[in-house]
């Protein structure tokens, strides 16, 4: 009987540190789960405070470029409705520090547009009419060089056929030939507006003769033209072959 008791209470010496151990793992393994838990809970808090702050600034963001798209729209439409008003023909003065708004006259404005317009048509007018002039005077440069070409062309025929009539000729057909050809060139000259210059017995002119030949001849006075080498031409008031004469005294 006695044996059985002390047999009894050293089962139950050795099962009370078991169970101690057993609610020592247990509150371990609870302690555990819970800061398990506590780390989760505050992971999943910061992910949701971090989320929620970058949707802060998101919506600041917007809200700031927003609030500067308003602005900006607001300096446009000041600045439209500036122009506007600047475009209604207002004046603008400025007198001890106060502004006044001068509406301007219609009429006023129409009568500085059209004398602005007439200003502008006179010097248009003034231009084109120069320039019609100037071209007008090309022209006639241009013409006139063209025909004292063509003239100085020609008057080396002139000349032959003027010594092949000075000659002594038998055969009168033939001489009345060369010269119907000389009379027919003269017209065509002349009608062309070509003339002779007149030398023989007249004062020397340096503008119009070419002194070859200097001679005494008492009959004659002093720097008179005796003799013509060559004939000179005129076409218009120009020159385009000098006389070639020969000067006494």
């Amino acid at each position: 009987m006695g044996k059985n008791n002390k047999k009894n209470q050293l089962d139950e010496s050795n099962i009370k540190p078991e169970i101690a151990v057993d609610k020592k793992n247990t509150e371990e393994s609870a302690e555990k789960d819970t800061k398990k838990k506590s780390a989760k809970t505050y992971g999943s808090e910061a992910k949701k405070s971090a989320s929620g702050e970058q949707q802060n600034d998101l919506e600041e963001n917007t809200g700031s470029k927003t609030d500067k798209d308003e602005q900006d729209s607001k300096t446009t439409a000041d600045i439209g409705s500036s122009g506007s008003s600047d475009a209604g023909d207002t004046d603008k003065t400025v007198d001890n520090g106060t502004s006044e708004t001068v509406e301007r006259d219609p009429v006023s404005v129409l009568k500085e547009e059209i004398s602005a317009e007439r200003d502008r048509y006179l010097r248009l007018a003034a231009e084109y009419d120069n320039f019609r002039k100037r071209s007008m005077k090309e022209l006639q440069t241009v013409y006139s060089d063209s025909r004292a070409d063509t003239v100085t062309k020609l008057l080396p025929v002139y000349d032959n056929l003027e010594r092949a009539l000075k000659m002594e000729c038998s055969d009168e057909p033939f001489y009345k030939g060369v010269e119907m050809t000389m009379t027919q060139l003269t017209e065509i000259l002349e009608n062309m507006g070509v003339k002779l210059i007149d030398a023989m017995g007249k004062p020397f002119d340096p503008n119009t003769h070419n002194a070859v030949v200097t001679i005494e001849n008492p009959e004659l006075g002093d720097k008179i033209v005796a003799d013509e080498i060559q004939k000179g031409f005129m076409l218009g008031d120009k020159v385009i072959r000098f006389s070639s004469v020969v000067v006494a005294n």
